[in-house]
């Protein structure tokens, strides 16, 4: 039997009041929170919803940048391990020992079959 999919609009118009609920309410339970906790706990003042919603904004901006896109890194990763699958032996111990010099060993007495994987 073939699964039905569904299309982009479709998708869309599912997705979109999910999203905004989710606008309209993620301020909200940061209000109530603050509220219950800051108050309390430090002798804070209320926030108001607005206030809510500015302080994940702010956050936002501070804390996960202004939203330039998520990317892993795929093509660097894979432009340093063809760099590592050019090094000779030597090159690649060279490589490792300046990393412990830098950053230290997990494992100090790794023999040398750990040798042949990449650092990670």
């Amino acid at each position: 039997m073939r699964k039905k999919r569904l299309g982009k609009r479709t998708k869309m118009a599912l997705i979109a009041p999910l999203a905004v609920a989710a606008l309209a309410l993620f301020p909200l339970i940061v209000m109530y929170l603050w509220n219950w906790l800051v108050p309390a706990v430090f002798g804070g003042p209320t926030v108001t919803y607005w206030q809510a919603f500015g302080m994940l904004i702010l956050a936002r901006i501070l804390v996960g940048g202004l939203g330039g896109g998520h990317s892993d890194n795929k093509h660097g990763r894979r432009r340093m391990m063809e760099q590592w699958e050019q090094m000779t032996p030597e090159e690649r111990e060279k490589f490792r020992q300046g990393l412990r010099d830098r950053c230290g060993s997990r494992a100090p007495d790794a023999g040398p079959e750990a040798s042949d994987a990449f650092p990670a």
